[in-house]
């Protein structure tokens, strides 16, 4: 303890005398080190002394001396006492002190959004995690996020299970932070997701990766089944659709082969009256066998699950479109010219590396087809008594995803040109393959197309978006005789389209000739040239 007797020296005593104030004890007898001491020194010398307080008391809990015989210090209270010359022995002991454990609250994510559902962690309890390190994806009724820690620390608890509602507001983890300064009660940091080119997603827990595609998380999802229990057995232990099924077959149970049945033998004749000798032996009948029927019995039990996700807002958003009288209107367009121009565009497109289909072109000939009739590109309030025209023309377009419907629009379509939509349709189509659209690429929606026709069908009746007042739904290309204007059998390019309006603010009129220039534009492609900007 030489350091303490310099430092009496050095500071006049007084500070050590405010120390000993602080601490009730006499520095000496705590048989600190000398950084100890001259951390201390230095703190007090600044006239840091809420920070050296701090750490006084810090080392005073996390050391302690157990000593078999304790000099006397009363009598000299400056006096130094040096081990190595006492016959006695001492020993010293110290542990390490845990800091606080704070807990990790979801904060709001906006939108008015107050819950989410957890889809998947990428930590466990007795992990360590550091600071913007991802902690859990979460799901609400409009996109997918992340949610990234704000300490350093370890995981001392986990408050919800994967698929289970976390209200916002409410802790998600406890984390146990580093002992040191006390650290303040920060809200969690919210990360929408970055675009992806990967062909698949995974979650990385402390060196343990799974790999499935959505379509498979998805299946595994709706089942209940979680990924870290499935064996894979793709490439690089990535889980495929036929590991869920078999390892759904092994929990739920497969259709089993009956117990067959046994033949049924005819009873023996009964023994007649006459003797045995007298009458001839009759031999019995053969015995003809019952074919055995297969009779599938399957085990399986019907399940109950509550609407989550992208399905309940899907209940929510239908219920208010009942509210509203939709007028329907349907057309056919000629997309001869059309097909003949994507042709001739679709190399070029290719060689800038986007892929150009027709969704494009449908686009911007809403976009242009909007200048003309705003009114469609309006909204109207919930008491149907004003009417906002949108500037903007944010064109959205119906996507089935493994998620389910999900509409993200392309923002200022009439500033675009119809590369630059498909530029930004190609990063929507990528986004939405992997499940990472965000919140602003699925809301602030004007005017929505549906291709339903991807996938098959001619006509349709699309329901609209609320708070939108109209939506197209686009069927199939088809190859079908037309006459044209020589009165001649051509083979055309024919697809239908079918238009619902709000018929509270929009007559049928309207629609109607909101159709024909659209359809217009398609059919003359070369026409949309006069109207771009």
């Amino acid at each position: 303890m030489l350091y303490y007797n310099a430092y009496l020296r050095k500071t006049g005593g007084h500070r050590a005398n405010w120390l000993f104030k602080v601490l009730r004890t006499p520095l000496c007898k705590l048989n600190w080190g000398g950084s100890v001491v001259r951390q201390l020194e230095a703190y007090t010398a600044y006239g840091m002394l809420k920070t050296a307080t701090l750490l006084a008391h810090r080392y005073k809990r996390c050391c302690s001396r157990v000593q078999t015989g304790r000099p006397d210090y009363t009598r000299h209270p400056h006096t130094v006492f040096i081990p190595q010359l006492c016959s006695s022995r001492f020993f010293h002991t110290s542990y390490v002190t845990s800091g606080p454990i704070l807990p990790f609250k979801l904060s709001d994510i906006g939108e008015g959004i107050m819950e989410v559902t957890v889809k998947e962690w990428y930590v466990k309890e007795g992990d360590k995690v550091s600071q913007f390190d991802s902690i859990c994806e979460v799901q609400s009724d409009k996109a997918s996020v992340t949610i990234t820690s704000r300490y350093d620390g370890v995981i001392k608890k986990l408050y919800y299970e994967v698929d289970a509602t976390a209200l916002v507001g409410t802790p998600l983890v406890d984390i146990e932070t580093e002992p040191g300064p006390e650290v303040a009660h920060e809200e969690d940091v919210v990360e929408t997701p970055a675009m992806s080119n990967d062909e698949h997603t995974h979650q990385e827990i402390k060196g343990h990766k799974t790999q499935a595609t959505p379509a498979v998380r998805r299946l595994a999802m709706e089942n209940n089944i979680k990924l870290s229990e499935v064996v894979g057995n793709g490439r690089d232990g990535r889980i495929l659709k036929e590991d869920i099924l078999n390892f759904l077959a092994k929990q739920t149970g497969a259709i089993l082969p009956p117990t067959p049945f046994h033949e049924i033998q005819p009873p023996p004749p009964a023994a007649s009256a006459p003797s045995s000798a007298s009458m001839p032996k009759m031999k019995p009948p053969p015995s003809v066998p019952i074919p055995v029927i297969s009779r599938p019995v399957f085990t399986g039990k019907d399940s109950t699950e509550p609407l989550k996700g992208f399905h309940k807002a899907m209940v929510k958003t239908m219920t208010a479109a009942l509210k509203i009288p939709h007028f329907g209107y349907k057309d056919e367009v000629d997309l001869t010219r059309l097909v003949q121009l994507r042709k001739e565009l679709k190399g070029l497109s290719e060689a800038r590396g986007v892929k150009l289909s027709y969704m494009p072109f449908f686009i911007k000939a809403a976009s242009l087809g909007l200048l003309h009739f705003p009114i469609l590109n309006a909204s109207v309030d919930e008491a149907v008594q004003n009417i906002t025209y949108k500037a903007s023309h944010n064109i959205g377009l119906a996507m089935d995803t493994s998620q389910g419907l999900l509409v993200p629009n392309v923002k200022n379509v009439q500033l675009l040109s119809v590369f630059e939509i498909a530029v930004e349709l190609n990063r929507m189509q990528t986004l939405g393959a992997t499940g990472q659209l965000g919140t602003a690429d699925l809301t602030g929606g004007t005017f929505t197309l549906s291709n339903i026709g991807s996938i098959g069908g001619t006509y349709a009746k699309p329901v609209i978006l609320p708070p939108e007042v109209a939506i197209g739904a686009l069927g199939k290309i088809q190859v079908l005789p037309r006459f044209n204007s020589r009165d001649e059998v051509v083979k055309a390019h024919i697809m239908n389209v079918s238009w619902s309006a709000d018929h509270r603010i929009i007559d049928g009129a309207t629609m109607a000739r909101f159709s024909n220039l659209w359809r217009d534009y398609l059919e003359n492609p070369a026409s949309m040239v006069l109207d771009l900007k």
